[in-house]
């Protein structure tokens, strides 16, 4: 049976989104959540936004060649705001993003995000400008997301992070995994369940 996996730390070159208050809608908007799985979604994260940047001749940082293969989102506050659907930060993983640093983030999105082993690291604002900074001025900048130290490290700079006790543990030790979780409990499943009345007959 597989064990749970565990998540201590993860690196990968960085690209960073501005703004506060991006919500699920500009993540992945609503006409792309029609899906059997979630295969696909990454290739439009931010559809709309990045639409209208190149109506206005920008680009947006997911279609700047020098961000290309990046894996740690850096952000602001209040990412992931709006509705509740799971397709943004499964959006974000399928592009590539294996972790998020950012000011603060919707509690259902952060809810979400654990429930799929993305861990989102909370950081001062000062601290995410200067991340955005860095990462902009050298993108191939390796950064690091260091869960079990509570750290961001680049280029010699380490900014510290925060993330709730429990969430972390749950990192640490693999629990985020409740499939996996499951799977390594099923026969106690399979006990308990001959002991219930009501399921005993198909146990």
């Amino acid at each position: 049976m597989p064990a749970p996996v565990t998540i201590t730390q993860l690196s990968g070159r960085a690209i960073p989104v501005v703004g506060n208050d991006i919500d699920t809608d500009r993540i992945i908007p609503a006409r792309f959540l029609r899906c059997v799985t979630f295969d696909g979604l990454g290739e439009h994260a931010f559809e709309d936004d990045r639409a209208q940047l190149k109506a206005q001749g920008k680009t947006h940082p997911w279609d700047e060649a020098r961000f290309a293969g990046a894996a740690i989102l850096v952000v602001n506050s209040n990412f992931g705001c709006g509705s509740s659907r799971e397709h943004a930060p499964q959006a974000l993983n399928k592009w590539g993003i294996t972790a998020i640093v950012g000011v603060s983030f919707s509690d259902i999105f952060y809810g979400n995000c654990v429930a799929m082993g993305l861990p989102c690291l909370r950081v001062s604002v000062a601290d995410s400008d200067a991340i955005q900074a860095a990462v902009s001025a050298q993108p191939g900048t390796v950064v690091t997301v260091d869960i079990d130290a509570l750290e961001v490290r680049a280029a010699g700079t380490t900014w510290k992070g925060q993330m709730g006790a429990g969430h972390r543990q749950q990192f640490l030790t693999g629990q985020w995994d409740a499939t996996s979780e499951l799977i390594a409990g099923l026969e106690q499943v399979r006990s308990t369940a001959k002991r219930l009345p009501y399921t005993s007959a198909f146990a």
